[in-house]
């Protein structure tokens, strides 16, 4: 999916519902729920069972002269992080579900959903899109002549599979669940003064981020169309059709989170209704800043010298992705603290 993989690294309750300001109680859907919830943790099984296989020793997926075989104890420590995060996914799952879940504050809910909406995005995404190229002969499963295998392809067959899922079920049970719980945050249209983000900090912010976000797209697009300047020079010569397509799938997200965001900045033109520029701004920027700050981390402590070390500007691309994604993200909390504080009649 990407040049550095992120695989590397019960009954309905008896008690009266809470209702909604519609009068229509939580137990909607409930069946739904439950079974999305299944799905959920079930999807997480093969990532997390091949996880806890690599972190007791196994090598199970990995091939000889694999480059995850040069360095057991990072491996190790990156397994065990990616564990904590995939079983986050189990957390938010039964959060979005449980009655005990509508009690917990807005951010410890809202910001790990931000970021399992950043990671998962672009493997929704591009994983099938690549897939696609691969029946279609424009690219094979088989490494590179000149590089070194990394993990037997069915490994990502299996694992990104179930990154699908979750990212499926995740999003549906969030629809549900907010739809409850904050449906008057995102209620009206576009184009007028209570929906506009306002505050010179938070248009600021928001600008500063549209800005960055069409940098960051620029380079991107410059590698998928030929160009190879600060590409490290192993990526240059292995560059194919997959690259192509993860560097347009970020030329993507950086237009779609602008996209939301000059819609919320605005006032007057065309009316839409407000989750439109909500989910674009937020799904877009989601998916440039968390896989920016992955991509980071991983060229920072990954290990990778010699001619598969990051250039500087990768470091610098990846670096301007993150700060898009906290940009919008600092931004968006303080628009729906000031539309929570308004209360519905915003």
């Amino acid at each position: 999916m990407s040049r550095t993989p992120l695989i590397t690294t019960l009954p309905t309750p008896t008690v009266a519902a809470s209702q909604d300001a519609t009068g229509r109680g939580w137990d909607d859907h409930a069946t739904a729920r439950r079974v999305l919830r299944a799905a959920a943790v079930v999807a997480c099984a093969p990532y997390l069972s091949l996880k806890v296989a690599w972190i007791a020793g196994s090598r199970i997926g990995i091939p000889e002269g694999s480059v995850l075989l040069d360095n057991g104890t990072t491996l190790r420590a990156a397994n065990a992080v990616t564990v904590l995060m995939d079983a986050c996914v189990i957390v938010l799952a039964l959060l979005l579900t449980r009655p005990w879940g509508r009690r917990v504050p807005s951010w410890l809910l809202a910001l790990p959903m931000w970021g399992a909406t950043g990671l998962l995005t672009p493997i929704m995404v591009g994983f099938p899109a690549q897939v696609a190229l691969r029946m279609l002969g424009v690219t094979s499963a088989e490494a590179p002549s000149a590089g070194r295998p990394f993990l037997d392809e069915w490994v990502f067959s299996v694992v990104y599979g179930g990154f699908i899922v979750q990212g499926l079920a995740l999003g549906t049970l969030f629809v549900l669940y907010a739809r409850r719980r904050w449906s008057h945050l995102w209620q009206g249209h576009t184009g007028g003064k209570s929906a506009a983000l306002r505050g010179r900090g938070r248009r600021i912010a928001a600008t500063a981020a549209a800005v960055l976000a069409l940098a960051q797209a620029g380079v991107h697009l410059m590698w998928a169309a030929g160009a190879r300047s600060g590409l490290s020079p192993a990526l240059a010569g292995e560059y194919d059709a997959d690259n192509v397509l993860q560097d347009a799938a970020y030329v993507l997200y950086g237009a779609v989170a602008v996209a939301g965001l000059v819609l919320l900045l605005r006032r007057g033109g065309r009316v839409l209704p407000l989750r439109v520029p909500l989910l674009l701004a937020g799904t877009g920027s989601a998916a440039v800043g968390c896989w920016g700050g992955w991509m980071l981390a991983a060229a920072l402590i990954g290990g990778n010298g010699g001619d598969r070390a990051a250039t500087p500007l990768m470091m610098i691309t990846y670096a301007v992705q993150m700060i898009v994604g906290l940009l919008v993200l600092a931004a968006g909390a303080r628009y729906f603290a000031r539309r929570a504080a308004a209360g519905p009649a915003s």
